[in-house]
């Protein structure tokens, strides 16, 4: 029986049900340092392409070949501090000094440990948004948004 359906019983068993894990508790890491407290992430996906083929004298289907995985960009946004690492990084790739860094993304749960996480490789900033500015919002945070290209995503948990 694999590991995960196993704990599932036995957290049955235990009249315990593994209650769905928060999106709004987590944390960006890249290259080994916290970068910010983002207020949302987006872009973990990843998609197989697939190609058609068509088999001669076979007229009811069409087969699908597997070909390259896709990533989109990874989006990042956070509430606007005097804290300039992502930008720095962003503003040295648009200059030509382009520098790859593996990260992170951690999902918490309610005692703050890593319960799920995925390390993205090679990333790179290829855009920066700049906050919405406002007077007749007194209250709204000032949030920058970056978006980074990868070479793959991995998941643990």
């Amino acid at each position: 029986m694999p590991p995960n359906l196993a704990r599932s019983f036995g957290m049955q068993a235990l009249g315990r049900r593994p209650d769905p894990y928060l999106a709004c508790n987590f944390v960006v890491e890249i290259e080994g340092l916290i970068v910010g407290g983002f207020s949302q992430v987006s872009g973990l996906q990843s998609e197989i392409q697939m190609t058609p083929y068509r088999e001669g004298g076979l007229n009811g289907y069409t087969h699908q070949l597997p070909g390259p995985t896709t990533y989109p960009p990874l989006v990042l946004m956070h509430g606007l501090t005097a804290q300039d690492t992502l930008w720095s990084w962003y503003h040295e790739v648009s200059q030509g000094r382009i520098r790859r860094k593996n990260g992170t993304i951690m999902l918490l749960d309610r005692q703050q440990s890593p319960v799920i996480w995925w390390n993205f490789y090679r990333a790179f900033p290829v855009k920066w948004v700049g906050p919405q500015l406002d007077a007749s919002q007194a209250t709204a945070v000032a949030v920058e948004q970056i978006e980074l290209v990868h070479a793959g995503l991995s998941k643990h948990s």
